[in-house]
């Protein structure tokens, strides 16, 4: 095998430096570079890409801070108009309360005072009738009128007996 052989040595590691020489110069100059500017534009697109990241994550952040923010002030606005309506809602209320109340008291007053007017004359009807009736029933028995006038005190009297019996109980 002349590989093998040491006079061939000599030539053989002359090539093999050349060629490894060529071969280190090659990737060296033109491969590495190349490689190199890969890396870098990669490193740059991520690093550019990251900085953007973080930008639209400040920008979120941001937009949701002011949508939290919006959230509570419409929070507070709703609890602002509850509040207010529920105040109106209850001065209505008590408005139409304090009116229903004084037609009661004048439908009550005015009540009393008629049931008063229908007991006065009632009263006077009673008297009128018992008089009438007593008279009569003093002319069937005996045969002639009675005295008017003591048959009227007779009978009032009985009437003001009979109140002040109803008043003590």
């Amino acid at each position: 095998m002349p590989q093998l052989d040491p006079k061939y040595w000599a030539s053989q590691a002359f090539w093999l430096v050349i060629i490894f020489l060529s071969i280190y110069l090659l990737i060296a100059r033109i491969f590495i570079p190349k490689i190199k500017d890969s890396i870098d534009t990669r490193e740059n697109k991520v690093r550019k890409d990251l900085e953007e990241a973080k930008t639209f994550r400040e920008e979120a952040e941001k937009k949701l801070k002011t949508y939290k923010d919006l959230i509570e002030a419409a929070k507070l606005d709703s609890k602002k108009i509850l509040s207010d309506s529920r105040g109106k809602l209850n001065e209505n209320i008590r408005l139409k309360k304090e009116k229903i109340q004084k037609e009661i008291e004048k439908e009550t007053y005015n009540a009393e005072k008629e049931i008063k007017k229908f007991k006065s004359e009632s009263t006077n009807k009673i008297s009128l009738i018992s008089e009438d009736i007593i008279s009569g029933l003093l002319k069937d028995i005996f045969g002639e009128d009675g005295n008017r006038s003591s048959i009227k005190a007779t009978v009032s009297e009985v009437i003001k007996q009979q109140k002040v019996k109803k008043n003590d109980y």
